[in-house]
């Protein structure tokens, strides 16, 4: 670029002018950052380079570095020719042997002008021998040294280390080929072994650059080249695998290049506070767009897919081209025949090979090549060659493969095989065939959500989903989720279960309600594949009711009859159920791993087991609520009665009780909350037990004390200065004026209270401050990084359930700190008395339901409601 001439053109004469030079550094900064816009990446990225090439030579020669004494080389990023505008510059002063002083001096004072230049330097002073000693104790220096530069000095030295690198290289072929791949294993453990990642680092997340850097330190340190091109010409990487790397290492560039110049700082991590600048700056939001936030999301929406579909072909290449290199180059430690596995296919070393490279020459050998892993369960993997040969086959597709009739039939044998959703259709969706395949599932590749809810992009969160049902399909698998594993294990078709995991989410992205959308896809896909009418019609049921369960058990009253009773009818029969309940537990695991919780399963399998009594006993509009009463009664009777106490005592406890405790409560619960009732004084009030009576895997928070007003705005108080999340509430009172209150509270990591310590701290806070020992906490917490950028806005609903004494309303609202907390300070203040809540964090929203009455015990009238939505709104609106 012509431009870094007039820079060059006019830097000062004197060296101790460093406001100056710095001044010219910050000038040239500004324009490089300007010409992103408009300059091909490459030539950016290669312009930075140059420049400070240019100064660092110039300020040697002003230094007066004699020329034979010191060798100035670019090492590392730096060393490649290619400098992003907060990337470090690394520099290694090669030297012949001990230096004198003067020349220790003159170092180190080009070193503190670098400083001084606000420049990202790193350094080592060393001998040529000491580079290859540092290299064989360390793979990092080793890499660094195979890409390296001169910028000015000794070309002698340079030479001399050239040499040493070329004849002596301290790592062998296959050490050094090891070394960099445990590294990246390592590496991509630190993200989860995964290239979704909401917040990416560019550099170093599997898939990012650092990966495309790893095939090309492999390759040059075999072949001995510095050049990218060469390994072309070593038939390592095909003409075509190297433009399509390079594409993607301009596309990664382009976006650290933008990550830097929006962050200011060296930053390779894209943060959600980064995201909209860097995809402004990218061209994905227009200059027209008038609905910032909206605009804004989708541009990041559509950046994010981008990227994720590059990180996808980089890590298909990576792994490819590092298996390549190990099968191809290095050679096998040993030699074995393949075994035949048909015509086309072979076995070698438990992977699957072709036998010739016309192997998928005809569309239906692609889909045959995974019916014949999933036939046999000793391959574990594909031989990179075979990779190669599917990559060019699916490049060559002109069509997608279920409109070929024999493709079709291929596929209904592997969805009908045993092992068909494990090995065959993991490889199918990494090799990118399930996509060639449905066209509608090309369209969710890389699809992601600008949310924390969606840790993954749909088709990765929907392949995670057809894992965890074919995980449930394994009888030596069974005991982490034995309901719906005995369930899965006991369906006759299962095809049709994973035939709706495939479809619940593919139509997101379009508009619309993707599970409608989706529904009618699944009828599609089912009349092309001439399914069974009633397999049509309830894989496209599960997929437009793929929600209702999640739904109706977290944020609804299960113990409602009327929830019942209307979740029941929507499913109307226990086949539909038994699929709901699976589809439903493997799509909440597979939508983020922090999402599912013990709670969570309990509400789902409480809710699965009243639908199917339910569904049981047609002629009954509602399961018997007497007759549940009655039975945890009994049961609950039993458990005190072998605990030494007296049935006079229990039932004149009891008599106190409302029939709605006896409903709400498990005949463990009852016992537990009775037995410590009935032994606690007046004077010791309040009675506080915290445990897990039913096993649940939570904290199970019980409170009976003298009815007062707003004790859940007290409680809610203490627990969040306590770091705890309420999960549920029930609040209950006897018929003689005391509280009976339920809380399920987790730790904000997911995880129940097991400290006995912490247990301990958090029942004495909650006595302390119900005994008034103790003033009810504030929230000091502020909102999270994370949290602040994102919008929710706060919506109020009330929800019309057939109850003239209760009022129902769902809340959706930005989660924050001290939530909880704030709404009961907004029932307190309206004199609104809370009966139950379901609490639910959705990402960075919640979604929660709330069940309250007025004082006088009713349900609100319509300007009480009003008034509550109000300030519901109001007290959340400050932030």
């Amino acid at each position: 670029m012509d431009k870094r001439s007039s820079f060059v053109a006019t830097w000062p004469n004197d060296v101790a002018l460093v406001s100056e030079w710095r001044e010219q550094v910050r000038a040239y900064n500004e324009w490089s950052g300007e010409q992103f816009l408009s300059a091909d990446i490459e030539t950016l990225v290669a312009d930075r380079a140059l420049f400070f090439d240019e100064l660092l030579a110039t300020l040697w020669q002003r230094l007066q570095f004699p020329d034979e004494s010191c060798a100035l080389l670019a090492v590392g990023g730096y060393g490649r020719g290619a400098l992003h505008p907060e990337s470090d510059i690394d520099l290694l002063f090669l030297v012949p042997g001990p230096l004198p002083t003067r020349q220790q001096e003159r170092i180190s004072q080009f070193i503190t002008l670098l400083w001084d230049l606000r420049l990202q330097v790193g350094h080592a002073v060393r001998t040529v021998a000491e580079c290859m000693q540092q290299a064989a104790a360390d793979i990092s220096v080793a890499t660094s040294l195979i890409e390296h530069r001169l910028l000015t000095g000794s070309e002698t030295l340079r030479q001399q280390l050239e040499q040493q690198l070329h004849y002596d290289f301290p790592w062998s072929s296959r050490d050094f080929y090891q070394a960099k791949k445990q590294e990246q294993v390592a590496r991509h453990q630190q993200y989860h072994g995964t290239a979704y990642n909401l917040e990416p680092n560019i550099k170093s997340s599997p898939g990012g650059l650092r990966d495309i850097q790893t095939i090309s330190w492999i390759a040059k340190q075999h072949f001995n080249t510095h050049s990218d091109e060469s390994l072309v010409e070593f038939n390592y990487i095909t003409a075509e695998e190297f433009i399509e790397l390079k594409e993607c290492s301009h596309f990664l560039w382009r976006i650290r290049f933008a990550l830097h110049l929006t962050a200011g700082k060296a930053e390779d991590r894209l943060l959600f506070d980064y995201q909209p600048d860097v995809a402004r700056l990218l061209g994905y939001l227009a200059a027209a767009d008038t609905q910032v936030q909206k605009a804004s999301k989708a541009a990041v929406e559509r950046m994010m897919k981008d990227y994720f579909k590059v990180v996808l072909r980089v890590g298909e290449l990576n792994r490819m081209l590092l298996q390549f290199f190990e099968q191809a180059i290095l050679g096998p430690m040993e030699l074995t025949e393949p075994t035949p596995l048909n015509d086309e296919f072979a076995l070698l070393n438990q992977q699957i090979m072709a036998r010739t490279d016309n192997a998928f020459a005809k569309p239906a050998a692609v889909m045959e090549f995974f019916l014949v892993i999933a036939n046999h369960p000793q391959i574990t993997g594909v031989r990179s060659h075979t990779i190669r040969l599917l990559r060019n086959a699916r490049r060559n597709l002109t069509k997608p493969l279920c409109e070929y009739p024999e493709c079709r039939a291929i596929f209904l044998q592997i969805i009908e095989h045993p092992r068909g959703f494990g090995l065959a259709f993991e490889l199918m969706h990494r090799f990118g065939i399930i996509a060639r395949y449905l066209p509608a599932w090309d369209h969710i590749v890389g699809q992601m959500q600008f949310d924390l809810f969606h840790a993954y992009t749909v088709d990765e969160h929907t392949y995670r989903l057809i894992n965890n049902l074919y995980k449930l399909t394994d009888p030596d698998d069974s005991e982490s989720f034995p309901l719906a594993s005995e369930i899965m294990q006991e369906l006759p078709a299962p095809q049709w279960l994973f035939l709706a995991g495939i479809f619940h989410d593919i139509a997101k992205g379009r508009g619309g309600d993707h599970s409608e959308l989706g529904a009618q896809d699944a009828l599609a896909f089912a009349s092309l594949h001439e399914l069974p009418e009633a397999a049509g019609e309830l894989i496209a049921w599960l997929v437009e009711k793929h929600l209702l369960m999640s739904v109706t058990a977290q944020k609804r009253d299960i113990y409602d009859p009327e929830v019942i009773a209307k979740f029941a009818n929507e499913c109307r029969t226990i086949e539909r159920l038994n699929h709901l309940y699976c589809l439903t537990v493997a799509d909440i695991r597979a939508t983020n791993s922090n999402l599912w919780n013990n709670w969570k399963a309990t509400l789902l399998e409480e809710l699965y087991r009243a639908t199917y009594e339910s569904l049981l006993q047609k002629d009954k509009k509602t399961f018997d609520v007497r007759e549940r009463v009655q039975n945890n009664r009994q049961l609950a009777m039993g458990y005190l009665l072998s605990a030494g106490f007296e049935v006079d005592h229990i039932n004149q406890l009891w008599g106190r009780f409302t029939a709605d405790y006896f409903f709400r409560h498990t005949p463990e619960q009852i016992a537990w909350h009775s037995q410590h009732i009935m032994h606690v004084q007046e004077h010791q009030l309040p009675l506080v037990l915290i445990g897990d009576e039913n096993n649940n895997g939570t904290t199970e928070l019980f409170i009976y004390h003298h009815e007062e007003s707003h004790l859940f705005a007290k409680v809610a108080a203490v627990l969040d200065s306590e770091q705890l999340s309420i999960h549920d509430a029930q609040i209950l009172n006897t018929r003689d004026g005391y509280v009976m209150d339920t809380f399920i509270v987790l730790q904000r990591d997911g995880h129940p209270l097991a400290d006995a310590q912490r247990i301990e701290e958090v029942h004495q806070h909650l006595h302390d401050v119900l005994r008034k020992r103790r003033p009810v906490p504030t929230s000091q917490r502020s909102i999270s990084r994370r949290l602040r950028n994102f919008k929710v806005r706060t919506r109020v609903k009330f929800v019309n359930l057939k109850n003239a004494r209760r009022t129902t309303f769902e809340l959706i609202t930005l989660d924050r700190p001290g939530l909880i907390a704030r709404l009961a300070a907004v029932f307190q203040e309206l004199d609104i008395n809370l009966m139950a809540a379901k609490i639910t964090t959705v990402g960075e929203q919640a979604e929660d339901l709330f069940i309250v009455a007025s004082n006088n015990q009713e349900a609100l009238t319509e300007s009480e409601r009003e008034a509550l939505k109000n300030a519901i709104i109001s007290a959340l609106s400050d932030e």
